[in-house]
């Protein structure tokens, strides 16, 4: 099976590319503003550089500095990243894993947030007929 690209991040490159996709696209100086303690603009470049190497960012040249920009949108690495989530922590089973939180009585869930899965479960139910 294909590792998911968002568990080959290290804490610091998850960071990063955070930053990036808050922003959109980033400097080297834009990331450091967006990092908790951030490291030196030599020790970003470098994470940079290597989340090229994987795939994960793209750069082009801005005047003397680079720009750097996701090559997946947020929302598909967010899909990647919760299939791996499904995959390795449930078996693959979007019910176990929906189970799991809302029967967590730390579970942040509000009535709108009830109404909104009672909608999506009634339409998939309307859908499988």
């Amino acid at each position: 099976m294909k590792t998911p690209p968002h568990q080959n991040l290290s804490r610091r490159e998850r960071q990063i590319m955070d930053a990036i996709y808050q922003l959109e696209q980033a400097s080297v100086a834009d990331i450091a503003d967006h990092l908790p303690d951030a490291p030196t603009d030599t020790a970003i470049r470098t994470h940079l550089r290597i989340l090229e190497e994987k795939g994960h960012v793209t750069s082009y040249k801005d005047g003397r500095r680079n720009v750097y920009k996701p090559r997946v949108s947020r929302k598909r690495a967010a899909k990647a990243a919760f299939s791996g989530v499904l995959s390795t922590f449930f078996g693959g089973s979007l019910g176990e894993a929906v189970a799991a939180h809302l029967s967590d009585p730390r579970s942040d869930i509000d009535e709108d947030d009830i109404k909104r899965l009672k909608a999506i479960i009634y339409a998939a139910e309307e859908s499988s007929k």
